[in-house]
């Protein structure tokens, strides 16, 4: 719907606009967020090809230049003749005509809103549960590189994992003091419009970690395990990791420092980091919603409503969590949506994949405390034969996935690594 109507996030009129982070997660081999990226690059994912096109180093994370990432699939998206492009804002669906993808992203309009609710109650499986939640989540800060005083921090990845591509601002046990107590005593935004804060769990404000106990930050985003400083040789008492934001590598966000401040109480707070005395922010954390409806209830796990087949959910208001979860399940939505316009039959993804254990707990999770989920390997189902050594568990478990997917788009009739690929 942008330009027409904007949202409190997004800042750009480009079509993928990263707004909480610029990392698409883990790029090791075997790990759970690369066999997802594995499977959709097997099967030809746009999105996932232009990620690669734009990273920037992150060790060994995939990230991307967010404004080139955008402005690329908005180029890519319009210069193809099959898809025509309405911008403006949709208030209504026509449940019965046609096949409709909802993927809105987290900020839904109050207009479309109040459509999915109608869509919602229109499923006979609600069983009284509230068929239409929404949580809370939040927008890391972001400095200027020119402004990061070098000399008091340093290059180094976790366990030296991957390139040394994070700076590293580390803190002795008083620095670390003095910058908890600062945060507990920081002013938050008004309280009215946040009454009843309901954040995901993996995406907590910091202010809201520290609450817990003066070592969970230690514990949690300032975790200093895996980074000695190579000048010391020694592990600090807690540590901040910035991440690049672009190629030009002119700017950094700092990593799991989401929050809900108000701007000068922010940078007051962030400048006692060590290297970031001077810091000149481009963007302060922020807080916004994000809408999800209860799939548990309501979706089947090809991702249409049970009682409405010809309408989809996609992306992260259908129950997942992160960027590299919502691109799969816009992928899974598409191959559906294709095969009911050529009335084949649907068939899930397989449930050893990643991408069909990502629905299957979207579809299974119960209803009463559904939350969004991250790909993890928790998701997937146990090898047949018990594994101890845990690597090669894994590696077995990211085998088998790729092998029933790769088998499951040839049995779907969708292209493998196709010329023009899917989104």
């Amino acid at each position: 719907m942008r330009p027409v109507h904007s949202t409190p996030a997004h800042q750009s009129d480009d079509f993928a606009e990263l707004v909480c982070s610029n990392s698409l997660k883990s790029d090791s081999e075997n790990t759970a967020p690369w066999l997802l990226k594995e499977e959709m690059r097997r099967a030809g994912s746009l999105l996932i090809r232009i990620a690669r096109e734009c990273s920037v180093p992150a060790g060994h994370a995939l990230a991307v230049d967010r404004s080139v990432f955008s402005k690329r699939v908005t180029e890519v998206i319009s210069s193809e003749p099959r898809i025509r492009i309405r911008r403006e804002e949709v208030t209504s669906v026509d449940e019965s005509e046609g096949i409709t993808i909802i993927a809105t992203g987290p900020l839904t309009s109050a207009a479309l809103t109040t459509e999915i609710a109608r869509l919602s109650s229109l499923s006979a499986s609600t069983e009284n549960h509230d068929p239409h939640l929404y949580f809370y989540d939040s927008i890391s800060p972001i400095v200027e590189a020119e402004s990061i005083d070098m000399s008091r921090v340093y290059l180094a990845a976790r366990y030296d994992k991957g390139t040394a591509d994070y700076i590293n601002c580390p803190m002795t046990p008083e620095e670390y003091g003095r910058f908890y107590d600062a945060l507990l005593a920081a002013q938050s935004v008004e309280e009215r419009d946040w009454e009843k804060l309901n954040y995901f769990e993996g995406c907590l404000p910091i202010e809201e970690i520290a609450r817990r106990g003066r070592d969970t930050l230690r514990f949690g985003p300032m975790k200093p395990v895996g980074l000695r400083d190579p000048r010391t040789g020694k592990t600090p008492y807690a540590v901040v990791q910035l991440r690049q934001e672009n190629l030009r590598a002119d700017s950094y966000n700092l990593v799991g420092f989401q929050n809900h401040l108000k701007f000068g109480e922010q940078a007051r707070v962030l400048r006692l980091i060590p290297g970031l005395e001077n810091a000149r922010f481009l963007r302060y954390g922020q807080i916004h919603r994000n809408t999800y409806i209860s799939a548990p209830t309501l979706l089947q796990e090809t991702l249409q409503m049970k009682a409405l087949p010809r309408v989809f959910f996609a992306g992260q208001i259908c129950g997942v969590e992160g960027y590299v979860e919502s691109i799969a399940t816009g992928l899974l939505a598409g191959v559906h949506a294709a095969s009911l316009a050529l009335d084949r039959p649907l068939e899930p993804a397989p449930r050893a994949s990643a991408h069909g254990s990502l629905t299957h707990y979207v579809t299974h999770a119960d209803p009463r405390n559904f939350q969004p989920a991250n790909i993890t390997f928790d998701l997937l189902p146990p090898l047949e034969t018990r594994v101890r050594d845990r690597q090669q568990r894994h590696r077995l478990q990211c085998e088998r996935g790729l092998r029933d997917f790769v088998q499951w788009m040839e049995r779907v009739g969708a292209p493998l690594n196709a010329s023009v690929p899917s989104l």
